[in-house]
């Protein structure tokens, strides 16, 4: 290996956090292109509100059962998959694509995740891995997207409306009624 050349891992948390830094901005150049090229229905709308709205119910559960670097959260949704806010989003994305009808957005929205998502999700495995010891058992037992039938663990958690607006969830719902209603306005004038 020469001087210059640094070990994949290096590489790979430099990407993790260049994509945690862009996300956000990506996300708003996404949504100008998302209006851009989307072309609604009523159905399609419709359709997609259908699939968005247990992406969002997720995340909202999720949001309020995560405990954000004091401990490895295991329970609620965090009990059939590792990553329920990401799948929350991934079931939102869906609902947008469809709602769209464009195969643009659907080619989108896939870059976006396997180059933002994924090296994000990795980045922050490798910081739960090193944080909390129990983590790799968890990692071993509960998938990372799909979630398991059965629930991981005996704990059941509760569900903190507290942490929900801490975490500031109710961002994705203002979010994805601002947008439905950019394609409602759309839908209707074009």
């Amino acid at each position: 290996m020469s001087e210059t050349a640094q070990p994949e891992s290096t590489n790979r948390d430099t990407w993790s956090r260049v994509a945690r830094r862009i996300r956000v901005p990506v996300g708003f150049l996404s949504a100008v292109l998302f209006v851009w090229l989307a072309r609604p229905t009523r159905l399609s709308l419709i359709v997609g509100t259908l699939v968005m709205i247990p992406g969002l119910l997720l995340r909202a559960f999720a949001s309020g059962h995560v405990q954000k670097d004091k401990q490895l959260t295991t329970t609620g949704p965090y009990a059939y998959t590792r990553n329920p806010l990401y799948l929350g989003s991934l079931m939102m994305a869906a609902g947008f694509a469809i709602a769209a009808q464009s195969w643009w957005i659907v080619a989108l929205m896939l870059v976006m995740f396997l180059a933002i998502y994924v090296p994000v999700i990795a980045g922050e495995e490798r910081y739960l891995r090193k944080t909390f010891p129990e983590y790799d058992d968890y990692a071993r037992h509960v998938p990372r997207m799909l979630p398991r039938l059965s629930r991981y663990g005996s704990q059941q958690g509760e569900y903190s409306s507290a942490r929900y607006w801490k975490h500031r969830e109710y961002e994705a719902s203002i979010g994805c009624v601002v947008m439905i209603a950019v394609l409602i306005a759309k839908m209707v004038t074009f």
